[in-house]
């Protein structure tokens, strides 16, 4: 997650990456309310902490009311993350090996991770990206594969700075859920007013994901399981071999733990902490990511501001702010314009 806010920075998308949210499990629909034993708050997530991720098949929708653009070309990160309705199909085999794929309006991505390499198959370009499971090719090219440990992070980094409570059960994609609430205490600066997540009764895992910002009673982003299957999908969809006549590129090789660099995206620096903290980095040298000028693409999409730290182009939501300035140093948060410059200045 921390490498993928600085990979999907050149696109509108970056916006959402504000929230640290984009890539989580939200179900269509909920049903009706279950019986379940009562469970207290810090119990709950404590139990989520714990979980072992499950095998599972499942279709993931993204719910998206940001307010961002899809940018032509921009991939599928931009597409997924504009205003509208998405889905995605997950696979996961429990024990670390993972499958996703991604429709886009000219194909498919698919995202393999056997365990030891992670595939990536673009059947629009005919093309695949071969990498070591831990190189930084890797973690760029990675789809969601797993919601619930991303969801995880996210409670554990905010539940410090909330108000947590349970607030009643919920039936989600056929199977019976805690609705967990995390609130800002009141001294975070943000512009969330709460996180909801539905979490499984049986398994303690994520199901659920709704974003709620101030001002506004429907959810900014909502982010799940439309169906799941909790049981072991066929080992065959964790192995991959390239098509028939596509181009198969390697990523660069793996770096030891001692020499493997510490930001392969660039470097990056988190202002604050909890609800209000906000990521500082400074873009990859390369000019262009994705085949678009980041610059170009903030100075399209976003307004122009200035400060003691510089200029650039600002791009905001009614959950968060993505500053990116003319010399490439990008920051973002789900907080107010202010808090956003402030952080950049101090870094």
């Amino acid at each position: 997650m921390k490498r993928k806010h600085v990979a999907y920075a050149a696109t509108a998308g970056a916006a959402a990456g504000v929230l640290g949210l984009t890539m989580l499990t939200l179900p269509a629909g909920a049903g009706a309310a279950p019986a379940l034993p009562e469970v207290a708050p810090e119990q709950l997530v404590e139990s989520v902490m714990r979980a072992q991720p499950p095998a599972l098949t499942g279709t993931v929708e993204v719910d998206n009311a940001l307010g961002l653009p899809a940018i032509p070309g921009a991939g599928q990160a931009s597409e997924m993350l504009a205003n509208g309705t998405s889905k995605f199909q997950v696979w996961a085999d429990g024990q670390g090996r993972h499958r996703v794929s991604v429709p886009s309006h000219n194909g498919e991505l698919t995202v393999v991770d056997d365990g030891s390499t992670v595939w990536k198959w673009d059947s629009a370009e005919q093309k695949v990206v071969r990498s070591p499971e831990h190189a930084p090719e890797a973690a760029e090219h990675a789809a969601p594969a797993d919601p619930a440990a991303t969801a995880r992070e996210i409670i554990d980094k905010l539940r410090q700075t909330s108000d947590v409570k349970v607030d009643g059960t919920a039936s989600v994609a056929g199977r019976d859920a805690y609705d967990l609430v995390l609130t800002p205490k009141p001294t975070e600066r943000t512009l969330l007013r709460e996180v909801r997540v539905a979490v499984d009764a049986e398994k303690r895992i994520p199901l659920e994901v709704s974003v709620l910002t101030n001002g506004s009673n429907d959810p900014a982003l909502q982010v799940g399981f439309s169906s799941v299957d909790m049981s072991a999908p066929d080992p065959a969809l964790f192995q991959f071999t390239p098509p028939a006549g596509a181009k198969v590129e390697d990523g660069k090789a793996e770096h030891s733990p001692q020499q493997r660099p510490a930001h392969p995206q660039g470097e990056h620096k988190v202002v604050g902490d909890g609800w209000d903290s906000v990521l500082v980095a400074q873009l990859p040298q390369q000019e262009k990511q994705n085949g678009q000028d980041p610059r170009q693409i903030a100075e399209r999409v976003g307004k122009p501001i200035s400060g003691p730290w510089g200029n650039g182009w600002i791009i905001g939501t009614a959950a968060g702010n993505a500053l990116l300035t003319s010399d490439g140093r990008l920051a973002v948060g789900a907080v107010p314009e202010q808090v956003l410059t402030a952080a950049l200045g101090e870094a």
